[in-house]
């Protein structure tokens, strides 16, 4: 197997782009609602909050991987 820059290239620039699309996501989820995710989160321990938030990552982290692959 032989090393190719391009494809390490490629990669780094989907990687960085899935880590802004993934920051994006989460900046519009906090600005869409009426409260603060991260006290909810960490102050008050809202569970149910962590698990949603959890799962809009790996949803989107799914599709930025299914995007990438073809």
């Amino acid at each position: 197997m032989e090393f190719d820059i391009n494809m390490l290239l490629s990669t780094v620039v989907y990687a960085l782009l899935g880590v802004a699309l993934m920051a994006g996501s989460f900046f519009l989820v906090t600005k869409a609602v009426p409260f603060s995710v991260r006290k909810e989160i960490e102050a008050d321990q809202n569970v149910a909050l962590a698990v949603l938030v959890g799962s809009m990552f790996l949803g989107i982290a799914i599709i930025i991987a299914a995007s990438i692959s073809g």
